[in-house]
């Protein structure tokens, strides 16, 4: 006489197999999630902003500072504000003039 479920072994097996899909689900939501934002990046990377043209980078006492061409809108990447506070006075009068056109 073959042995029948009961059922608890039903609903655990409902429950593994609801996990598993579950987990595959999150799988391919974080790998398209990751393709979008790589493609993304892709798309804007260099780009201004504001306007939408590419940057263009300028050296300024070692640091590249990202200018726009078009809207002349100036872009800063991290930690380079820190660095531009720490310029002296008369360096930072001499980038402002750079940008005055």
């Amino acid at each position: 006489m073959p042995l029948k479920p009961t059922e608890h072994e039903d609903e655990y097996f409902a429950r593994i197999e609801q996990e598993l899909i579950k987990q595959v689900s999150e799988r391919k939501k974080s790998s398209q999630s990751k393709e979008e934002i790589a493609q993304l990046r892709s798309l804007h990377y260099m780009k201004c902003p504001k306007c939408g043209m590419d940057l263009v980078e300028l050296d300024f006492k070692g640091m590249l500072i990202d200018e726009c061409p078009t809207c002349r809108g100036m872009w800063l990447d991290a930690g380079e504000l820190d660095s531009l506070v720490n310029v002296e006075k008369s360096s930072l009068e001499k980038l402002f003039k750079i940008f005055k056109k």
